[in-house]
């Protein structure tokens, strides 16, 4: 058996169990509503681990590709890395090759963890439009987000694909960040709000299952007495919603990372990383994303810059534009927003409700 199968078993179970642990699988704990406390111990956790994954891959990352020889690094180099400069002695182009894929990642990781801010917001309309209480979120989250993480992972490997075929596809992608990035920047503050019974994951789920009327405690399953029909609960109806929304941010995010890798594996990795950590983030930001209130803007310069780069790429490579100085840019961009959020805040704060 190869490393690289080894490998991505290993990095399955790990993040399963850390998923369960997180779930609280492995404990008696019932559904609670997250304190700040909690959501920050484990924003923490997960960071820590996307950082400890970054050393894996800078010192061990040859397993990700089974990487045992000379010819096998120049045939991954030529496939994903065609613009990467590597010495000729193996020891030594090893070293550059995996100091730049761990380079990619970690901007990558960036670049996805930054985007899923946005996602917070609405993730609350979705909970309020559909009455979940606060003490549900969790549970919802975790396995909706697990949901939209295997959609990713078909999302990714497919657009590598036709990124490998048909090169020119970058250069769609990069012209609708462009568009989503100013939309973002020229788009006033709207409410929004969502039509539950029109919304298309809740009129695909109600075609091929059972729902029942209304909520049961955290189950997201139930078997009716009258009839012995498992009817899905309307639980089960928002862990759809939230999957499908997240793999509609994913329309943006994914081109986005394929301006700064074309190796599906780190795409994938990266995403991994950022999304576990978005159910965690969404409760440690949720009471405060108010202070934020430039990041949107932030996000909308770094989606348009990120676009121009993948628009631009021949040439800021013959510039010496590198990884490096992508991940200086994407740090000073949403620094810029940041401070800029707590220097100038706004007269009037958005308050964002949820149902306890």
């Amino acid at each position: 058996m190869s490393s690289e199968v080894i490998f991505f078993a290993g990095f399955t179970v790990f993040v399963i169990l850390v998923m369960m642990l997180d779930l609280g699988a492995f404990s008696r704990q019932k559904s609670h509503i997250v304190s700040f406390k909690e959501a920050a111990s484990w924003s923490a956790v997960w960071v820590a681990l996307a950082l400890g994954f970054y050393v894996f891959l800078r010192y061990y990352g040859h397993w990700v590709h089974d990487i045992s020889d000379p010819s096998h690094l120049a045939s991954v180099k030529s496939t994903y890395y065609p613009n990467l400069v590597l010495p000729t002695d193996f020891a030594a182009a090893l070293n550059v090759f995996q100091s730049n894929m761990a380079l990619e990642y970690i901007t990558g990781y960036l670049v996805e963890y930054s985007l899923s801010v946005d996602n917070i917001f609405v993730f609350i309309l979705i909970f309020n439009s559909f009455g979940v209480r606060e003490v549900y979120y969790k549970k919802v989250l975790v396995w909706g987000i697990l949901g939209s993480i295997v959609l990713r992972f078909v999302f990714i490997f497919v657009g590598s694909a036709l990124i490998q075929q048909f090169s020119w596809v970058l250069y769609i992608f990069g012209a609708f960040l462009v568009y989503t990035g100013i939309n973002i920047l020229i788009s006033k503050d709207k409410e929004e709000g969502i039509d539950v019974q029109k919304h298309p994951a809740v009129r695909l789920t109600s075609r091929y299952f059972n729902v029942f009327e209304r909520y049961v405690v955290d189950n997201f399953f139930i078997r009716r007495k009258q009839d012995k029909k498992l009817y899905v609960t309307p639980l089960f109806v928002v862990m759809i919603v939230i999957a499908f929304t997240d793999v509609i941010f994913a329309v943006d995010s994914i081109p986005a990372i394929f301006s700064i890798t074309k190796d599906p594996y780190i795409v994938f990795f990266s995403n991994v990383f950022a999304i576990m950590g978005l159910r965690s983030m969404f409760f440690f930001l949720v009471n405060i994303i108010d202070m934020f209130s430039y990041l949107k803007y932030g996000l909308g310069v770094l989606l348009t810059f990120i676009g121009l780069k993948m628009l631009f790429e021949h040439q800021l490579h013959e510039w010496g534009f590198n990884n490096m100085y992508s991940l200086l840019v994407i740090v000073g961009i949403l620094a810029i927003s940041i401070v800029a959020s707590l220097i100038f805040p706004p007269k009037e704060k958005v308050v964002v409700e949820v149902k306890k």
